[in-house]
């Protein structure tokens, strides 16, 4: 539930070495890395995209991949703005881990790049896809196989409304509530869920612990409400580092808000006995990949 507030406001500045090493036994622990003075900014021409009505209808944010330059969720004649746009956020993003955490270059893969223009207080949804209730991330179609999945937030709301979360309590003690109902998948289930195109690869039986953990704390109700756990407002104009399958997390309200993920593999972390894959494998006395 905490956060390791530094002064950086360049993304590609280099900076000391000492400095490196606490920043990312803090990523690592579960802290949520806030960078307060590091803002991106939008050309003048981008500012129209600083409306809802870029989204599909029934699309809830924009997606971009940096590899292809594929957009999903917008309209044909905003595509070419939102590339470049996106496309900017994406390669900073990527500049900013490199410099703050350069054990991870080696082995970090480019993830989906995401602009989410639609305000999330008041959106009606299922629980599962409830994201103000407090979850660690993970996805029914998109297993990770171990990879750890991390994220640059920056928060561009032009009215200087702030992005609100809830920080729950540390990974470690939401799998040891939640492990003990967890049942153990039907044999072959797996299987069948990738030969169907159900899921885009095989859910390890990783993945199947951390999907169920998922669910079951946006589920209980009295969990939400009960659960110690911290308010931050991000203000406009910051950015913040966080791994979202480790960081119990709620995003309460805001708006224009845009979002890097990076995954990264349980090999390429400084300490790999602080990841989530670790945590339940030790819990449950048995391999999980």
């Amino acid at each position: 539930m905490h956060l390791y507030e530094s002064n950086e406001n360049q993304w590609g500045s280099p900076i000391a070495e000492e400095k490196q090493q606490t920043l990312i036994s803090a990523l690592e622990s579960g802290e949520v890395i806030f960078l307060p003075h590091l803002s991106f900014l939008l050309q003048e021409d981008e500012k129209q995209l600083l409306s809802p009505a870029c989204l599909k209808a029934g699309s809830k944010n924009i997606s971009y991949s940096p590899l292809t330059h594929e957009i999903k969720g917008s309209f044909d004649h905003k595509i070419n703005l939102l590339q470049t746009m996106m496309n900017r956020f994406a390669s900073q993003s990527q500049h900013l881990i490199h410099n703050l955490f350069p054990h991870y270059q080696s082995t970090l893969q480019w993830g989906r790049t995401s602009y989410r223009p639609a305000e999330i207080l008041g959106r009606e949804t299922s629980y599962r896809k409830d994201d103000t209730r407090l979850h660690v991330d993970a996805f029914p179609s998109s297993p990770t196989q171990g990879n750890r999945i991390l994220r640059v937030f920056s928060n561009i709301n032009p009215f200087e409304k702030p992005r609100v979360w809830h920080l729950g309590e540390p990974f470690k003690q939401v799998a040891e509530q939640f492990l003990p109902t967890i049942k153990s998948p039907f044999p072959l289930s797996r299987n069948i869920l990738q030969l169907l195109g159900i899921t885009k690869s095989y859910r390890t039986l990783y993945d199947h612990y951390m999907l169920q953990i998922h669910d079951m704390m946006k589920a209980n109700l009295d969990y939400q409400r009960n659960v110690k756990k911290r308010r931050v407002d991000f203000p406009a104009n910051s950015t913040w580092i966080v791994m979202t399958d480790h960081v119990s997390h709620a995003a309460l309200s805001g708006q224009y808000l845009l979002e890097q993920t990076f995954n990264l593999p349980v090999l390429g972390m400084l300490d790999e006995s602080k990841s989530p894959l670790r945590t339940l494998e030790k819990l449950l006395n048995k391999p999980l990949i």
